[in-house]
């Protein structure tokens, strides 16, 4: 199968590139700079130079391929083009840039789902998308057959995943692959647990919020990449996965192992508190996000096999300088 594949060097989407390819498929990646061109040509995928704000390019690449993984998603200011940055920063209030950034990335995500979906409109060719389990109700344990939570702090990109359950009766196999907060392994610069390190050294300490017993899901990318590879092969039109190893850690033990490998103190804090020690992370951390990846695994066989989110993080993450 030849898969056209956005985020393509990226640390999800670079695992993704590299499983297809182990697998037989073609890939063609979408590239960005003439280093990402050359990261992707070293893995043996094609590449298609081009941004994902480039909606034309986006159809070139859906149409001409057999299936579309879309992993591309601004996580920072830096990853927007110029002048959507120079909207984000001076468009409004200073206090309104965190709210503006959200928008313009989720309103690029959505773009480039409506016009990749075009594309493969009454084919029956495969268009996997990423979404998180943080747009799913809090405080219980959540099964691939929830709807996302329109009261969730991330449900203008979870909103998203309404569109691929359309596009899934217009003849398009659709899958929505969500995944939890920490996706972790060899390589993370940006996630969750690097920024949460950082946070630490810098303050001198950990923290968690209330009692620190809200569940978070985690998993290694090895196994995403996986997951990515059974829907796109056989999962079928509409289907919802959850790319979830652990289904819930309580954050103080995440917390308390940072703690411990940075010598520092493991702190109980204030939601008032953790707004200001965790900045723009703050409304994640005390989330309950408990998820379960059962169904995924029966219907797929996917089985997550990689190490676990502890074991990970003292391997090979306190060697990542702030």
């Amino acid at each position: 199968m030849h898969v056209f594949v956005t985020g393509s060097t990226g640390f999800i989407g670079s695992a993704i590139v590299k499983e297809l390819i182990g697998a037989g498929h073609q890939v063609t990646g979408l590239a960005r700079s003439d280093a990402a061109a050359a990261k992707l040509s070293a893995m043996g995928a094609r590449v298609q130079r081009g941004q994902v704000e480039d909606l034309a390019g986006l159809q070139r690449g859906a149409a001409a391929a057999d299936g579309v993984i879309h992993t591309a998603f601004y996580h920072q200011l830096g990853h927007m083009p110029l002048t959507t940055r120079l909207g984000v920063l001076l468009g409004g209030a200073p206090s309104g840039i965190v709210a503006r950034f959200g928008a313009a990335a989720v309103g690029m995500d959505r773009r480039a789902l409506e016009t990749m979906g075009e594309a493969l409109k009454g084919t029956d060719r495969p268009l996997l998308a990423i979404f998180g389990t943080l747009g799913l109700k809090p405080g219980r344990m959540a099964t691939e057959n929830d709807a996302f939570d329109p009261d969730a702090f991330v449900a203008p990109r979870s909103k998203s995943e309404e569109l691929m359950k359309e596009l899934a009766t217009q003849g398009v196999r659709t899958s929505i692959i969500r995944l939890p907060p920490i996706v972790h392994g060899a390589g993370d610069q940006g996630g969750f647990a690097p920024q949460l390190i950082q946070i630490a050294r810098k303050q001198q300490e950990s923290g968690y919020v209330g009692d620190g017993a809200n569940r978070w899901p985690a998993v290694h990318r090895q196994d995403v990449a996986r997951l990515f590879r059974l829907a796109l092969e056989k999962g079928p039109a509409g289907g919802t996965y959850h790319g979830v190893a652990e289904a819930g850690l309580p954050f103080r033990e995440i917390a308390a192992l940072i703690g411990k490998r940075l010598s520092v103190p493991v702190v109980s804090k204030t939601p008032a508190a953790a707004a200001k020690q965790f900045s723009f992370l703050a409304p994640f951390i005390a989330i309950d996000n408990p998820t379960a990846s059962s169904l995924t695994q029966e219907r797929l066989g996917w089985r997550p096999t990689e190490t676990g989110l502890l074991a990970d993080l003292g391997e090979h993450y306190f060697d990542i300088k702030p």
